[in-house]
């Protein structure tokens, strides 16, 4: 599962990125913090559905599908309000 298939509202543990350290969108996406067994919370979409807003380590970011789609999660969870 990807992290575009995590709906809002829940939260996927990050399992790794598909591509390597040559790869430019993985090692941004790793840069920016997407390493594996950290928790990413999915805030909201737009309206057409592309761009997500995530938050994990303490930041929000937006990412269009094509980026999320290269992060790979396990199920997710509810977040407790």
């Amino acid at each position: 599962m990807t992290l575009t298939d995590v709906d809002v509202g829940k939260i996927g543990k990050i399992s790794g990125i598909n591509g390597n350290q040559s790869d430019p969108v993985a090692r941004r996406l790793s840069d920016l913090g997407f390493l594996s067994a950290t928790d990413v919370e999915v805030m909201r979409r737009s309206p057409f559905g592309d761009p997500t807003v995530y938050r994990l380590r303490g930041y929000e970011i937006c990412l269009r599908s094509d980026q999320a789609n290269r992060v790979d999660v396990v199920r997710g969870e509810d977040v407790l309000s």
